[in-house]
């Protein structure tokens, strides 16, 4: 079993510590709001004051945090940031939703100090990590992905070796990027069908019976057909998230005018009060 250092305890870094913990790890975790590892603390994890002194002594440190800010914050903090305790021969697995610019800086300091590093975005929302279902998209060297797999089937079914680090970020943004186009299509024709006054849950239920409705359009339906939206993925982690997709393409040359208009549908979603809800919610534009 290993000394885990987990940095950052929000909806989904709550969840794949607890896993951590069920799989017999030792664990020390920080957040920026303490009383967030409470919960954590009950079930045998230590809480740290700061990154730097959870990162102490650990053979891993894991990050799952918000964005690329929160993430330079965390490890590289020149008085708390988590790189400044971690040991030659530890590794780094940095898990959240970044840029790949940012995580090819953040590895470079990382391999200046002789340190492992990937980066190991994920795939699946709380019921997957509630249920250790997440699939993980792994960048880095073939050495520090071997290190890294186990730890992260500890929290998920799946983790895929994408490439060099920074490949798990760009997989990442892509799936993303994928996710949030069907659901902004699917939200446009719900309204579309709605406003010609369709039985909605029959007019779905026939398109679910074809080849061209995916599983991830056919949920997205499902929970505007419900009117029930719970923060699995709030709108502004989307936008968010389609911001980075258009940072990433524009340092390639690349144009992106689909995922531009999706984060721009985003945006008017925040405007309209939504951005905390699930993204599914934006389906109360075409109301």
């Amino acid at each position: 079993m290993s000394s885990i250092a987990f940095l950052g305890l929000g909806a989904m870094g709550s969840r794949m510590a607890v896993n951590l913990l069920r799989a017999g790890h030792t664990v020390t975790v920080w957040n920026r709001d303490p009383k967030k590892a409470e919960a954590l603390v009950k079930q045998g994890a230590t809480l740290a004051a700061s990154p730097r002194a959870a990162a102490l002594d650990k053979h891993i440190v894991i990050s799952m945090v918000r964005d690329d800010e929160a993430s330079q914050q965390i490890w590289l903090h020149p008085d708390s940031g988590a790189l400044h305790s971690m040991q030659p021969g530890a590794l780094a697995i940095e898990c959240s939703t970044l840029t790949p610019s940012w995580i090819k800086q953040l590895a470079e300091n990382f391999h200046t100090r002789q340190l492992a590093f990937v980066d190991a975005p994920l795939a699946g929302s709380r019921p997957q990590a509630d249920a250790a279902q997440l699939i993980f998209f792994v960048g880095g060297t073939e050495v520090e992905y071997k290190l890294a797999e186990p730890i992260l089937k500890a929290m998920g079914s799946a983790a895929h070796h994408a490439g060099e680090v920074g490949a798990g970020a760009k997989l990442k943004l892509a799936v993303n990027a994928l996710f949030g186009i069907q659901v902004a299509a699917m939200a446009e024709i719900v309204g579309i069908l709605k406003a010609q006054k369709m039985d909605l849950p029959r007019a779905v239920e026939i398109m679910s019976a074809t080849p061209v409705m995916s599983m991830a359009a056919k949920g997205a339906a499902a929970s505007m057909l419900s009117g029930n939206f719970p923060a699995m993925f709030p709108v502004e982690l989307v936008e968010k998230d389609f911001g980075y997709v258009h940072q990433a393409a524009s340092e390639v040359g690349q144009a992106v005018p689909m995922a531009d208009k999706v984060r721009t549908i985003m945006q008017t979603a925040i405007e309209k009060g939504l951005g905390d809800q699930n993204l599914t919610s934006i389906v109360r534009l075409y109301e």
